[in-house]
């Protein structure tokens, strides 16, 4: 073994020098002089090909390679990281279209299920050039406490015109900012028509849409959102209500987005009146049966799944990284605790385990949480879904006996439990957090939300409490007043012979489910025999 050692270190050492002595006999022959000078001739070529190629790039480019830093203003500075975050969020809240699809089709009768795809799918698409013409700039754009119009240099953004890089301070692009914002407009109007379902008319629902979504839901939203609305800055030296010392909050949407629709929704059933054939309990009747609850549940799974873009997806900031947990965390606690508390506490009504109530108790929760769910704790989080889940089943039976058919429960999912979300903030706030920044959370002291539960006093409840009612009285308001404008022209409701052959064949000539036609009058109109 020593003898092959010593073999392997002098074969080793030997070699170095043998490559030398091999080199100094190759360069004493002129063929391998001629080749390693063709050798290096080519490498160093190569490399003066290469920086004359990146030379001539940059001067035609237009971009020095020594060049000054350019002067840029803050609104030209885009932040590719919150941008991004901000995205995907709203593809996230865009996908709730697809719960909000199935859950009204699975909670409505099988005859009115090709109404309600029709419905979701050309109010996303109606809402979208509306909200690109003239929704974006009434709710987001400067102007005045009522409503806004522009960019506060005599610049509108109507048509998307003039649009800035980024949108004011948040470091967004601007038109990201925008489909975030889109997909929350459609959200309103989809709560509108789940609670009109059966009985509402094409072209009536049409009619509809374009006041909800061009003017009522941006509007309004505007108030509280907008750079300069009068809820926002309640609370302020010399604006509206200067005394109270505080403005009024809604992170996500609980009021702007869930309490608008849910009182369009009241608006227009108290406007259509029932189906017909709907008894209600105290003339001795009930709520009509769903057609598909395997549909509805997986849509409000969809919806629990969209949400997550909604709620963390509202910090537009990445990051805000412990923000974005939090909301998150909050946002699914609220969720469970109220799903479970709406199943136990509508058992002694139904004497069953009600699947109906158990998904709309979940999204009660997640419409309660969608205000406070920044400025809230874990547990204060769990308590506010519990309470959320006994509202819901209070509301639905308020409806039931007040005689007003809502099929999918949008009234109190969405109406009542986002008044519920909103003044839970004042309640629930910790008292130890602020706002969400562009690049990290800002937790000072002039900042942080406390609620009354946490040592805060009332000013807080009482700015949610106005807020609220300010919101909710003037959209029931207008959208009455909207309903029956278009109930006058003679197209908010079908007619009782097209209600009876069901809204899916008189409207639109075909069934969802063909293969499971039992009458003639459902086969398709144009069929071949």
């Amino acid at each position: 073994m020593n003898l092959i050692a010593r073999k392997s270190r002098s074969q080793s050492t030997s070699e170095p020098i043998n490559k030398w002595s091999r080199l100094a006999q190759r360069l004493k022959e002129p063929e391998w002089r001629r080749y390693g000078l063709t050798l290096l001739l080519g490498k160093v070529g190569a490399i003066c090909i290469l920086y004359t190629l990146f030379a001539l790039y940059t001067a035609f480019s237009g971009t020095p390679a020594h060049a000054d830093d350019p002067v840029l203003k803050g609104n030209d500075i885009v932040n590719p990281v919150n941008t991004a975050w901000t995205l995907v969020a709203a593809f996230l809240v865009f996908g709730m279209q697809a719960g909000f699809t199935m859950l009204e089709a699975g909670f409505c009768r099988s005859r009115e299920t090709v109404n309600v795809l029709m419905e979701c799918i050309v109010d996303t698409c109606l809402c979208g050039l509306l909200f690109y013409a003239v929704g974006f700039a009434f709710m987001f754009g400067h102007g005045n406490g009522l409503i806004g119009w522009g960019d506060g240099k005599g610049h509108n953004w109507f048509f998307l015109n003039n649009a800035p890089d980024t949108y004011e301070s948040s470091g967004v692009a601007f038109l990201a900012i925008w489909i975030f914002q889109f997909a929350f407009a459609d959200t309103c109007s989809t709560i509108t028509s789940g609670a009109m379902a059966g009985r509402t008319g094409f072209i009536g629902d049409l009619l509809y849409s374009v006041g909800v979504s061009g003017f009522i839901y941006p509007i309004i939203g505007h108030w509280t959102w907008g750079p300069d609305g009068f809820l926002a800055t309640m609370g302020s030296d010399g604006k509206f209500l200067a005394s109270l010392g505080t403005g009024f909050h809604d992170f996500a949407g609980s009021t702007v987005v869930h309490t608008i629709g849910g009182m369009t929704a009241l608006a227009g059933s108290i406007a259509l009146g029932p189906r017909l054939g709907r008894k209600f309990r105290r003339d001795g009747g009930g709520p009509m049966l769903p057609h598909d609850l395997v549909m509805a549940s997986v849509g409000g799974f969809i919806l629990w799944f969209g949400w997550y873009g909604f709620n963390p997806g509202s910090t537009l900031s990445a990051m805000d990284i412990q923000g974005i947990g939090r909301v998150a965390a909050n946002t699914t606690l609220a969720a469970c605790s109220a799903g479970l508390v709406a199943m136990f506490y509508a058992y002694p009504q139904t004497k069953k385990w009600d699947v109906g109530f158990t998904v709309n108790g979940f999204l009660a929760g997640l419409v309660a949480i969608t205000c406070p769910c920044y400025w809230v704790s874990p547990t204060g989080s769990v308590l506010l879904g519990a309470v959320a889940g006994v509202i819901v089943v209070l509301g639905v039976n308020l409806l039931e006996w007040l005689r007003i058919d809502d099929p999918i429960g949008a009234v109190p999912v969405h109406g009542i439990c986002g008044i519920w979300g909103t003044i839970s903030l004042g309640l629930f706030a910790c008292g130890k957090y602020g706002v969400s920044g562009a690049t990290g959370p800002d937790n000072s002291a002039t900042a942080v939300l406390t609620g009354l539960f946490y040592g805060g006093g009332s000013k807080l409840l009482m700015a949610q409490i106005v807020g609220s009612a300010i919101t909710t009285i003037a959209t029931l308001v207008v959208g009455l007043a909207l309903m029956y404008a278009v109930k006058a022209t003679g197209t908010l409701r079908v007619s009782r012979e097209g209600e009876l052959e069901g809204l899916d064949v008189h409207e639109h000539g075909i069934p969802a489910y063909p293969e499971y036609v039992l009458h003639e009058s459902a086969i398709p109109h144009g069929s071949i025999e």
